[in-house]
């Protein structure tokens, strides 16, 4: 995006000199990109193999049905949107596939992109994107390995990465791809540990960092990047509290962070972090609630925000931050909608969005947003 507006500024100059005026005194600063923000949510509906869609309300953060929702044939699990909006991503443990969609960045509403689904190994759970865009990765647990793609800028369509798909620990399910780029995370619920890689920048093929996998505590199930790749965050279902760990920036190998685990709720599932990297936001499906943590910079630890636990509904499963972090919203698989807070940006705690909860399809498990011009 940068280049282009710097392309359109040189033109500009150019068509001033040959008119006979001064590009100098006469052009301005190349414009500034049209920041992304945040749009549109997507629930992928467990019980429902689809995916219900909505519009948020910038100014409240609610959520209004995209006309057309929920949208089908769909997977169960996993979902995750481009860092630019254009394409979302479902895995179907059932049917061993990856669903892709494009996202029409008027409406918001889905449509499957040419060749989809995707195959991928033996019952894919999660799936991230890097932040480039390029590349897709996808745990399978029942083949204990990761499937990597690369994705078509234009289509959205995923192909295999030479040598995908890559070991991993015992019933991988969460991933999480750091912000630089450089590293892959992945929860083991069946060996309790973290499979860590690095990404092979022009192929998108993982590489086992040294040390790896890395200890967890027991059934760890999500796992979260902060947004400065500084540290890693791991909810553990079987002994209701969070690793957490320091990424070691040149080679991705993690270290427990001072005083982890940190104690959760009941089964914590999902995880989420803010994007300035100061919040964690867990749901616990035992305890149908959210623990919130503020994350004490340098360190990683984690302190709890006041008020947590904070109320949900009936097994909150998955979480998301919108872009801006002003918003959290929670996929509650047994109530079946999904709930929506308001972050207050100086201490993290979360208030409940007014007209929530928002209706979804049957037992919602996963949540993202979408964010574009």
């Amino acid at each position: 995006m940068k280049n282009f507006f710097l392309t359109v500024s040189a033109l500009s100059a150019a068509a001033l000199a040959l008119a006979g005026c001064s590009s100098s005194s006469t052009a301005g600063p190349p414009p500034t990109p049209t920041p992304l923000v945040p749009k549109f949510a997507y629930v992928v509906n467990n019980g429902g193999n689809n995916v219900s869609a909505y519009t948020i309300t910038l100014s409240s953060g609610a959520l209004t049905p995209v006309a057309g929702s929920p949208f089908s044939p769909a997977g169960s699990n996993g979902l995750a949107v481009d860092p630019t909006g254009k394409f979302a991503y479902v895995t179907a443990p059932g049917t061993n596939n990856v669903y892709a969609f494009t996202i029409n960045a008027s409406t918001g509403v889905l449509m499957a992109v040419p060749g989809s689904p995707f195959g991928a190994g033996t019952s894919p759970q999660g799936v991230a994107v890097d932040p480039t865009g390029k590349f897709a990765y996808v745990p399978d647990e029942l083949s204990n390995n990761v499937s990597a793609y690369t994705i078509n800028p234009s289509t959205g369509a995923l192909t295999p990465v030479p040598g995908s798909p890559f070991g991993a620990g015992t019933s991988p399910i969460g991933v999480a791809v750091d912000p630089t780029g450089k590293f892959v995370y992945v929860s083991n619920p069946g060996s309790n540990n973290v499979s860590a890689y690095t990404i092979n920048p022009s192929t998108g093929a993982l590489i086992a960092v040294a040390g790896s996998p890395f200890g967890a505590g027991t059934g760890p199930e999500g796992v979260a990047v902060d947004s400065t790749g500084a540290f890693v965050y791991v909810p553990n279902a079987g002994s209701n509290n969070v690793s957490a760990y320091m990424i070691n920036p040149s080679t991705g190998a993690l270290t427990p962070v001072a005083g982890s685990p940190f104690g959760a709720g009941a089964s914590p599932q999902g995880v989420a972090v803010d994007q300035v990297g100061a919040f964690v936001y867990v749901t616990n499906d035992g305890g149908n609630s959210v623990s919130a943590y503020a994350i004490t910079p340098l360190t990683g630890v984690l302190a709890p925000v006041p008020g947590s636990p904070f109320g949900a509904g009936s097994s909150p499963v998955g979480v998301a931050v919108d872009p801006s972090g002003a918003f959290a919203y929670v996929a509650n698989y047994f109530s079946g909608n999904v709930w929506a807070y308001g972050i207050n940006p100086a201490n993290g705690a979360l208030t409940p969005v007014p007209g929530q909860p928002f209706p979804a399809g049957t037992n919602p498990f996963g949540v993202a947003v979408a964010r574009m011009q």
